[in-house]
């Protein structure tokens, strides 16, 4: 039904996620809640579609991230 496909789809992106976090030296995890403490505020879908189709911008949001 409709909340498994969303289900499904949020752990296909944390999965794109990971995949590109890890490119830079970090984990998911990590990643995730550096997001929260800079206050930076973008979902899961916008992350991974930053990953795949932007991967300059998601590696600047990385490095602002490690900061």
């Amino acid at each position: 039904g409709r909340k498994e496909k969303k289900r499904e789809y949020r752990g296909l992106w944390n999965v794109q996620i990971n995949a590109a976090v890890r490119e830079h030296g970090m984990k998911y995890s990590d990643f995730i809640n550096a997001l929260k403490k800079k206050n930076i505020v973008l979902n899961r879908k916008t992350l991974s579609e930053l990953a795949k189709e932007e991967p300059e911008v998601f590696k600047k949001i990385v490095e602002e991230v490690k900061k």
